[in-house]
Parts: structure tokens; C-alpha cells; sequence
């Protein structure tokens, strides 16, 4: 007669730890639906003239994805070298209050063509990692783009 006890014991304590497995998750933290953890991503930006130079910065003007804000700025680092005509420069995307990705951005200015790729950040964009191509104003009216695909890593 002692079996069938145990045996409720133990089917007691599996669907105790399930539930508590299950709700663990929902406990201070952000939900992020697999949608936003990879995909596609398209951003327009606008820089003021056609050369960066240290430090300055790149706005952007839309987006795709919800982590990058309409207005956050893309700082580069390092100047775009007038000799070679490329800019090859570590940036950062600031989203503001400490949300900041880094990466590299490397441009043709003969062609207006590049590549940026991205390899973590801080806050919502921890874990972040992004592939995009760069091209050109398509005239006055237009702004720089960029067009690829992104994820987040586990830990975000």
C-alpha cells in the first residue's frame, strides 16, 4: 500500500517543479518573441555632408526593428581617410540611457557602397550581431541605408 503514496508523491512534486519551470521565465524578464531575435533588418540614417569624420555622428530616421529607435546615432570612431577615399572606422550605435551596440563600418566613397557588421552591445543590445550592406543616398531626398540581417544571442 505504500507505493501508490510514493507514486502520488512524485507526480505531487514533477507538476509542482513543471509549473514553477514554467512561470520561472516570466519572473523579471523581458519577453522577446522570436520575431525580434533574428531577421531582416533595413535602417535609414542621415549624416550631415557626405564624409564622417571622428566622432561625429549619423542619425536614424527609420527602422524595422524595435531595439533601433528613430533617432538613435551611429558614432564613428575614427575619420574617414581622404588618401584611400573609404571610411574604415569601429562605431557605436547609442540608443541612449546605456542601449549601445559596437561594430565596424567600412565605406567606398568612389561608389557610396559598404559593409557594416556588428558583434554585441550593452543593455538591449547585448548579444546583438549584424551583417548589413550600405548604399547610398539614392538622391537629395534620400538618406544612407542599410540592409541585411541581425540576431541576438541568448543572453540579451
Amino acid at each position: 500500500m505504500s507505493a501508490p503514496k510514493i507514486t502520488r508523491i512524485i507526480a505531487i512534486a514533477v507538476v509542482a517543479s513543471s509549473a514553477a519551470l514554467t512561470s520561472a521565465p516570466q519572473i523579471g524578464v523581458a519577453s522577446v518573441s522570436a520575431a525580434e531575435r533574428k531577421g531582416e533588418l533595413h535602417v535609414t540614417k542621415e549624416c550631415t555632408g557626405a564624409f564622417v569624420g571622428a566622432w561625429e555622428f549619423c542619425t536614424i530616421t527609420s527602422s524595422n526593428v524595435g531595439r533601433i529607435k528613430v533617432g538613435s546615432r551611429i558614432y564613428y570612431v575614427d575619420a574617414w581617410n581622404e588618401p584611400l577615399g573609404l571610411q574604415d572606422s569601429a562605431v557605436v550605435l547609442d540608443a541612449g540611457n546605456g542601449n549601445r551596440a559596437v561594430g565596424r563600418c567600412t565605406v567606398d566613397f568612389a561608389t557610396g557602397r559598404g559593409l557594416c557588421t556588428f558583434s554585441d552591445g550593452t543593455g538591449r543590445f547585448a548579444g546583438f550581431h549584424a551583417r548589413l550592406q550600405v548604399t547610398p543616398p539614392a538622391d537629395e531626398t534620400d538618406f544612407w541605408h542599410w540592409d541585411g540581417t541581425y540576431s541576438f544571442g541568448e543572453l540579451d
